[in-house]
């Protein structure tokens, strides 16, 4: 069973949001303010955090970063009221996997946790790698798929979601370029055309975490003009 924290103000959304949940076989729990919904989301990593944008005490966005800066790695579904492109932006660049515009059908929103929940199941047993495929080195790092470990010169780093995602899908592929709307449909599965950015977002704390020199970097290497690319030297 998936244990899904809602951090939501309105009681009507947490209502309709549960009885959703609950139909999908995921049991909930839930906070109507920012603070509590962060020391929640600490004390329980749940599998699935639905993440308003509007909330007192402490808004989503910031929730969200302190999220990912307690090293929690449950993936995280934000909601906003606002239709305005900085919140969808701002809530993918500080770690956020997904997002929906209120109002939303429940039906989307069911597709949406959906969607979210399998590639949680396909990243942990990733196409195209046998047991003994599961665990890749490169020169002082080593990345367990299977485990969705990474240890780089004997410690361990501890990732989002989407920057071990970017960093399986490059170090599987070595020497292969990805331009940055390939690395957004691969990695967040939908089409955020016009937000390339959140890429360069995602893979500079990906470096700042792996990478010895940010300014002459050993792992993941700029293809000028493509994308990124995982060093095929190595």
């Amino acid at each position: 069973m998936k244990n899904v924290l809602i951090v939501e103000d309105d009681p009507e959304i947490i209502q309709l949001l549960e009885i959703h949940l609950k139909d999908l076989g995921c049991s909930t729990i839930s906070a109507k303010q920012g603070d509590s919904g962060l020391r929640m989301a600490i004390e329980h990593e749940p599998d699935l955090v639905i993440l308003d944008v509007m909330l007192p005490e402490m808004d989503g966005i910031e929730v969200c970063q302190k999220i990912r800066a307690n090293n929690v790695q449950s993936p995280i579904m934000m909601l906003t009221s606002k239709s305005e492109e900085i919140d969808k932006v701002l809530g993918l660049e500080v770690g956020a996997d997904d997002y929906l515009t209120k109002p939303f059908s429940v039906r989307e929103f069911i597709a949406r946790v959906k969607a979210i929940f399998r590639r949680q199941k396909m990243s942990k047993s990733p196409k195209g790698h046998t047991k003994d495929q599961q665990s890749l080195k490169f020169d002082g790092l080593t990345i367990n798929i299977d485990q969705r470990k990474v240890v780089h010169n004997g410690l361990r780093i501890e990732l989002s979601p989407k920057e071990f995602e970017l960093l399986a899908l490059l170090s599987s592929n070595p020497g292969k370029s990805y331009d940055r709307t390939k690395l957004l449909n691969l990695i967040w599965g939908y089409d955020f055309k016009g937000y390339e950015h959140t890429v360069n977002s995602h893979i500079n704390r990906l470096r700042s975490k792996i990478e010895p020199d940010m300014s002459n970097p050993k792992y993941i290497l700029t293809t000028w003009g493509v994308g990124y690319k995982f060093n095929e030297e190595l």
